[in-house]
C-alpha cells in the first residue's frame, strides 16, 4: 500500500507540474494584463505599470517566471508558501481561502445529489428495461446531457425564482394545474412499478388521487407560506422510511430486523417533542453534529442489543432510519422559521437569485440556514441537472452489464430472492465502474461552477478564475488552475482505493 501510494503520488507530482506549467505559459502569452495602463491617460498611469511591472515581476520572461511561481508554490515544504498577489495588489492566497468554501460548497452539494439521484433512477430504469418508463428516462436524460448549463441556469433563474416568487404572492393551484401534476405523478409511479393492467390502474389511481390530494390540501391551507409537518406526519414519513429501508437492506421477511426499525420510528414521536427544547432560537448549530452522532448511535445500539444472529446488519438498518427519521424533526424545526424568514428577511420572495447568502444577516441558526438554502437551491440545480443524466445513462448500462455475468444467474439458480441478488451481488459490483466517474465529474463539476457562479453571481473560485482570465492576471489564474489540478488528481486517487474495497480482485498492495 505504502509503495503504491508513494508512486501514484510521485505521478501526480510530475503531472502537476507538466500542466501547470503549460497553462502559465499559455496564459502569459494571451494577452498584456497591463494593456489597460498603457492606454490610460492618467497622470500616474506610468507609475503603476512600473509598479506591477516590478511586484508581478512581468520584466522575467514566462519561462524563468514560471519557476519563481512554483517556489513560491514549494514553500509549504518550509512554511513559506504563497501564490503571488494579484493585479489588484491583494494576495492569491488570501482570495482563494474566502472563494473555495464558496464554491466546495456548490460542488459537493451538487455532486452528491446527482449521485444519489442519478444512481437510483438508472437502477430503476435497468429493472425496467425497454419499459415505458425506460425510453421516457433516456429521452430526459440525454435531453438534460445536451442542454448548455449557461442556458438551464437561465431558465431556473426566470422560472423558478422570479415566476414562483410571483406565485407565491397568491399560492393557489389551480384545477388545471392540479390535474396535470396529478396525472404526470400517476403516470411516473406506473412506470417504476410496473405490472400488469390491474396493478398500472392501480397504482395510477393511487399515485393520482393521493398527488391530487396534498396538492389541495396544500392549496386551500396556504401550507406553502406557513410549512410544517409535526408530530403526525413526521411519524407516518418515519414508519413509511423504516419499512422501506428494511426492504432494501434485508427484505420484510427478516421479521426481528423488520421491528427493529419499527420500533426506531415509533421514538421519533418522543423525540420530536424532546427536541421542541433544544431547538431554540438560541440553538448551537455546532451541536447539530453531535446530535447526529448521537442518533445513529441510538440506532446502531438498536441493533446490536436487538438484533439476534444478525446484529451487524440490524444495527446498519436501524441506525439509517433513526438517521432520516430524526432528519424529519430537523426539517420541521426548519419549516416552523420559514414565514419569519419569507417576510422578514426575504419580504416575500425568499427564491434568491444573487449572492450566495444574504448581506449582513444577523439571525439564529434556523434563519440563516434557511438564508443558505434558498441562495444554494438554484445553483446546486443547474449542476445536478447536467451532472444527472450523466450518472442515469451509466448506472443503467452498469447493471445491465452486471445482470448478465454468470454468476448472477447462478444466484437466481440457488433460489436467492430478486431483492438480495440485486442489492447483495449486483449492485455493488455495478458501482465500480462509476468511481471514475464520479472522480471525474467532481472536477468538472467544478468547471461548470465557473459559468454558474457568473449567472447567479456567487463569489467563489469560478468568478475569481473569469476575473482573472479576462484581465490576463497570471497568478489568479494558476492559483484556481493549482486548486481544481490537486482536486482532480487526488479524487481520482481515492477513486483506485474505492476500487479496492469495492472489487475484492483489486488490490493497491504492489
Amino acid at each position: 500500500m505504502v509503495a503504491y501510494l508513494a508512486r501514484r503520488i510521485g505521478a501526480m507530482v510530475l503531472i502537476l507540474l507538466g500542466s501547470t506549467f503549460l497553462i502559465y505559459i499559455l496564459t502569459a502569452f494571451s494577452g498584456d494584463p497591463l494593456e489597460d495602463l498603457r492606454l490610460s491617460t492618467e497622470e500616474n498611469a506610468q507609475y503603476l505599470i512600473e509598479q506591477l511591472t516590478k511586484d508581478l515581476q512581468l520584466d522575467i520572461p514566462p519561462p524563468i517566471r514560471y519557476f519563481l511561481w512554483l517556489e513560491g508554490v514549494l514553500g509549504f515544504l518550509w512554511g513559506d508558501f504563497t501564490l503571488g498577489v494579484g493585479l489588484d495588489g491583494a494576495p492569491v492566497l488570501t482570495a482563494l481561502s474566502l472563494a473555495l468554501p464558496v464554491s466546495i460548497r456548490l460542488v459537493i452539494t451538487a455532486t452528491i445529489l446527482s449521485i444519489i439521484i442519478g444512481i437510483t433512477i438508472g437502477i430503476v430504469t435497468a429493472l425496467r428495461q425497454y419499459s415505458r418508463f425506460d425510453y421516457s428516462v433516456t429521452f430526459v436524460a440525454f435531453l438534460f446531457y445536451s442542454l448548455p448549463i449557461f442556458w438551464v441556469a437561465v431558465l431556473l433563474k426566470q422560472y423558478g425564482a422570479i415566476g414562483f416568487n410571483d406565485f407565491l404572492e397568491f399560492p393557489e393551484i389551480t384545477p388545471t394545474w392540479l390535474i396535470g401534476i396529478s396525472v404526470v405523478t400517476g403516470i411516473f409511479w406506473t412506470g417504476i412499478i410496473g405490472g400488469n393492467k390491474l396493478r398500472l390502474l392501480t397504482t395510477f389511481a393511487a399515485s393520482s388521487l393521493s398527488t391530487a390530494a396534498v396538492l389541495f390540501y396544500i392549496s386551500a391551507s396556504g401550507w406553502l407560506l406557513e410549512p410544517a409537518l409535526g408530530p403526525v406526519l413526521i411519524t407516518l414519513m418515519a414508519v413509511g422510511t423504516a419499512l422501506g429501508i428494511t426492504q432494501l437492506s434485508v427484505g420484510l421477511t427478516n421479521r426481528r430486523i423488520t421491528y427493529i426499525s419499527l420500533g426506531m420510528a415509533a421514538l421519533t414521536p418522543v423525540f420530536y417533542f424532546v427536541m421542541q427544547g433544544v431547538f431554540t432560537a438560541e440553538f448551537d448549530g455546532w451541536l447539530m453534529p453531535a446530535l447526529a452522532l448521537g442518533t445513529i448511535g441510538v440506532g446502531i445500539a438498536a441493533g446490536l442489543l436487538f438484533g439476534g444472529d444478525d446484529k451487524r446488519a440490524a444495527a446498519r438498518t436501524a441506525a439509517i432510519v433513526a438517521f432520516i427519521s430524526a432528519g424529519f424533526i430537523v426539517l420541521d424545526r426548519f419549516m416552523q422559521s420559514w414565514a419569519q424568514y419569507m417576510y422578514d428577511i426575504a419580504y416575500g420572495r425568499p427564491i434568491r437569485t444573487v449572492g450566495e447568502g444574504t448581506t449582513d444577516l444577523v439571525a439564529d441558526y434556523w434563519i440563516t440556514g434557511i438564508d443558505g438554502f434558498v441562495h444554494l437551491l438554484l445553483p446546486t440545480m443547474a449542476l445536478m441537472l447536467i451532472s444527472l443524466a450523466g450518472y442515469v445513462r451509466f448506472s443503467r448500462a452498469s447493471l445491465l452489464e452486471v445482470l448478465n455475468q454468470d454468476y448472477i444467474r447462478t444466484a437466481r439458480a440457488k433460489g436467492l430472492n430478486e431483492r438480495t441478488v440485486i442489492m447483495r451481488h449486483a449492485f455493488r459490483n455495478s458501482l465500480i465502474p462509476l468511481t471514475t466517474i464520479m472522480a471525474f465529474d467532481f472536477a468538472g463539476v467544478l468547471g461548470g461552477a465557473i459559468i454558474t457562479e457568473q449567472v447567479f453571481a456567487w463569489r467563489g473560485m469560478g468568478t475569481i478564475f473569469n476575473q482573472a482570465l479576462q484581465r490576463v492576471d497570471l497568478n489568479g489564474v494558476m492559483g484556481v488552475v493549482l486548486v481544481t489540478s490537486i482536486t482532480a488528481l487526488t479524487f481520482n486517487l481515492i477513486a483506485d482505493l474505492i476500487y479496492s474495497a469495492l472489487d475484492p480482485r483489486i488490490r493497491v498492495t504492489k
